[in-house]
């Protein structure tokens, strides 16, 4: 199975909302919500599919929205999902890669996101990813579930590595 990561297109419109549906049990986005990510909001949704041989079209087995505000370097990782069936083999950590690599790109130097509280799988990956607990976010999510609102500091590639003397 190769998975590919690519910018989602409006023919994804259908395959993200049915993603939405498998992958969450609530606080999901409805058609309209994701048209606006893809259409109107300052934002990039990236998508990560995958192209049996002889099985037809890609399959979508995830995505990640980053929101962008104007007059700030902090972007905001909006929305983050992997279908059940494709959890445990690294694409999230790969798909969050990129969207930190696509947030840098766009001049951002902290990255913030929520993750409910009961969503260990997830702090677990977003703190192996560098991410920080920054704030409690009590009753935060619609099914009355607090959250923790976390960050992480993008560093560049001249803040990353000291430069080498030659």
């Amino acid at each position: 199975m190769t998975v590919t990561l690519r910018q989602a297109l409006c023919h994804d419109l259908d395959a993200l909302f049915c993603l939405e549906q498998v992958a969450f049990t609530g606080d999901r986005f409805s058609r309209r919500q994701l048209w606006h990510l893809l259409y109107r909001a300052h934002a990039l949704t990236l998508v990560a599919e995958c192209r049996a041989p002889d099985s037809g079209p890609p399959r979508l087995l995830g995505y990640g929205t980053l929101l962008f505000r104007r007059g700030t370097r902090r972007a905001r990782l909006y929305s983050f999902c992997v279908h059940p069936d494709a959890r445990g083999i690294g694409l999230g950590r790969r798909l969050l890669e990129v969207l930190e690599v696509e947030a840098q790109a766009r001049d951002a130097e902290v990255l913030g996101l929520e993750v409910r509280a009961d969503n260990r799988v997830a702090l677990g990956l977003y703190r192996r990813m560098g991410f920080r607990l920054e704030r409690w976010l009590g009753d935060y999510y619609e099914d009355g579930c607090a959250g923790w609102q976390m960050a992480k500091l993008l560093l560049g590639e001249r803040e990353a590595a000291p430069a080498r003397e030659g």
